[in-house]
């Protein structure tokens, strides 16, 4: 099918909703006063290699343990599904240990590229084209760098309120998302 703009909407949605990157503003703005600066380009680039990277090798990782697209969707759906549900009930059904260093395992993993990217990435391919994927990725690592870059100015200009209720409307987006691939791919596993 190729190159497509509807896909390529949904998809950057998808993940703009996954990273979610606004919501991470807090911690964001959290490491840069302990640790000082954050190398928003190379955070960014390196992200973008790993998700990219991840695209293509985790479908052939799949293979390798004899798992389908369609069961990896599924669990994918139930993985969007809880960090729907974090965003729109503001808990934390998982919660990481604080980083000492605002290097790039912190920011581009697991806080940009983490275990929900990766799900989702694997999850849309069994759905959309490889090409239009890249493209969302790209569009979302631009919005993560600009993010990224304006932290502190994005903080101000939104408050908590805002970045509430910004996080809460992506939430409720991920969640029907969720719900539409689990519907779209759970028939696969009884075939």
């Amino acid at each position: 099918m190729g190159f497509d703009w509807r896909e390529i909407f949904t998809a950057s949605m998808v993940l703009f909703a996954v990273i979610d990157i606004v919501g991470s503003i807090p911690i964001i703005v959290d490491l840069r006063s302990k640790v000082g600066h954050i190398q928003s380009e190379k955070a960014s680039i390196v992200a973008c290699v790993i998700m990219i990277a991840f695209l293509f090798v985790g479908e052939e990782i799949l293979k390798l343990i004899g798992i389908n697209a369609s069961s990896f969707a599924v669990a994918g759906s139930f993985v969007l599904f809880f960090l729907a549900l974090e965003m729109i009930l503001g808990i934390r059904l998982y919660k990481e240990d604080n980083p000492s260093t605002a290097s790039i395992v912190p920011i581009a993993f697991p806080l940009i590229a983490g275990a929900g990217t990766m799900t989702t990435i694997l999850s849309l391919r069994a759905e959309y084209e490889k090409i239009n994927i890249i493209f969302a990725i790209i569009i979302n690592i631009i919005v993560v760098f600009a993010v990224l870059k304006s932290s502190s100015k994005i903080e101000k200009l939104l408050g908590e309120n805002g970045l509430g209720v910004i996080r809460k409307i992506f939430g409720v987006i991920l969640l029907a998302i969720a719900v539409k691939l689990f519907g779209a791919n759970v028939k696969g596993l009884f075939i």
